[in-house]
Parts: C-alpha cells; sequence; structure tokens
C-alpha cells in the first residue's frame, strides 16, 4: 500500500493582540506642607470667628459703661459738689441758719432740722450763685414778669435724667427772709392748692416730712428725701428741733 502523505493544514496564527492598558493618571497628592498649611487657615478662621465675637461683645460693654460714665458725669457738672466747700465753710452756714430756723418751727411747726437741711443741700451750705448773690436758698422760681427776679441756668430731673434748662428765680433781701417765705409755702400751699405740702406740715417726725417733701412733689429729684435725712444725720441736726414748736396761723 502506497501511504500518503497528508499535509496538516495549517493556519498562521495571528499575532496575539496587545492589550491595551489604561494607565492612570496620576493623583496630585497634597503635599503635608499645604495640608498642615489649611489646617491652620481653618483653624485660624475659625478661632478669628470667636474672637471676633467677643471683640463685638466688649465693643458694646465699654459702649454701655461710657454711657454712664457720660451721664454720671453730666449730672456732676450741672450739680455743684459739696464736698468741695471746706468744713468750717460748712460749719459757719450751719450756725448762721440754725437760728432762723430754730424760730421758724416755733412759728409755723416745720421741724428746724428738716428746713436746715433743705438750706444746706439746695444751697450748697450758702455757696452757690443763686444763695451767695441773691438770697434765695430753696432755688425758689418766680413769673417770668416778676422785675426783681433773675434767670440763671439750673437743673431738673426728666423722663429718668437730668437736664439743664434757665428759669427765673426769686430774689431775696436776706436768707432770714428766704427761710420764712419757704415756711409759709410749705404751712400754706401754694395760690392754687392750699393742701400742696399738708404732708410735710402734717408730719410728725422730722424723717415724716422729709418723706412728705418727696411725696407732695417739691423736688424733682428722686433721691431728694433719702439726701435730707442723710444731712440730718450727717450733721446731727435733730439737736436744733424745738420740742414745743406750735404752728401759727395765716394772718
Amino acid at each position: 500500500m502506497v501511504e500518503r502523505k497528508t499535509k496538516k493544514k495549517t493556519t498562521a496564527r495571528k499575532p496575539a493582540k496587545k492589550r491595551k492598558t489604561t494607565r492612570r493618571k496620576p493623583t496630585k497628592r497634597k503635599s503635608a506642607k499645604k495640608k498642615q498649611f489649611q489646617d491652620l487657615r481653618r483653624v485660624f478662621f475659625e478661632k478669628l470667628g470667636i474672637i471676633t465675637f467677643f471683640v463685638i461683645i466688649l465693643l458694646v460693654l465699654l459702649t454701655l459703661l461710657v454711657s454712664q460714665w457720660q451721664k454720671s458725669r453730666d449730672t456732676n457738672s450741672v450739680e455743684s459738689p459739696i464736698e468741695n466747700i471746706d468744713y468750717q465753710t460748712r460749719l459757719a452756714f450751719v450756725e448762721e441758719i440754725s437760728p432762723i430756723a430754730q424760730k421758724l418751727q416755733r412759728q409755723y411747726g416745720i421741724y428746724a432740722s428738716v428746713s436746715m437741711a433743705q438750706a444746706m443741700l439746695e444751697s450748697e451750705f450758702g455757696q452757690s450763685g443763686l444763695a451767695s448773690d441773691y438770697y434765695n436758698l430753696f432755688g425758689v422760681k418766680t413769673d417770668a414778669s416778676d422785675p426783681d427776679g433773675v434767670d440763671l441756668p439750673t437743673a431738673e430731673y426728666v423722663d429718668n435724667k437730668w437736664i439743664e434748662s434757665t428759669e427765673r428765680f426769686k430774689v431775696y433781701p436776706n436768707w432770714a427772709a428766704s427761710m420764712e417765705a419757704h415756711a409759709r409755702l410749705l404751712v400754706h400751699g401754694t395760690t392754687w392748692d392750699a393742701d400742696q405740702y399738708a404732708a410735710v406740715k402734717n408730719g410728725t417726725t422730722p424723717e415724716e416730712q422729709a418723706r412728705g417733701l418727696q411725696n407732695s412733689g417739691y423736688a424733682t429729684d428722686p433721691d431728694y428725701a433719702d439726701k435730707l435725712i442723710a444731712m440730718m444725720d450727717e450733721w446731727n441736726l435733730y439737736q436744733y428741733n424745738q420740742p414745743n414748736g406750735e404752728q401759727i396761723t395765716e394772718q
């Protein structure tokens, strides 16, 4: 037998396709220094916000303090401080008005200690311009038509604050005349209300009369009665009170 040689059909192998490999783009990694800087910046702005908040609070508090200080300074500027008057000057004034006050208590029933405390407080122991130049110890005002009056600046407590204005004040020939006119006013009242100061003349103690002045609207100062009582205590003005003082009737 003849062997047949069979040719093996060979198929050429195609070259293997190269796989496309996609390379990842290198990610930009933050450097340690850059990250640290960003962290520091974040912390800085956080702290800056907190600091700013406290600074605002501090500014508000300072504004309030300055406002209160300004009010206090304005009040002191319109009220001459009695503390600047030396002791001998004060004592001389007390000794001069004490016999007048005692006489008036016997006549009108207003405690000498009360009228003295009023005169001392309101006239700054006789040293205010109104008291020293015009003998007006109690800041008594008068009509604009009064030819003997004088226009002067004054301080009034209105709407919870002190304001300065110009008013016309009464002029007296001496301190005794001023004190007597004052006693008559408290006993007989004003032209429009005879009982304006009934709480004063009906007071049975110096403290009650001082409170009566406050409650009757005698002064605009909300601490007026307390100041009078403090003045009576400091100077022991009670020693000048007359035990048997009797109120006189209108002549």
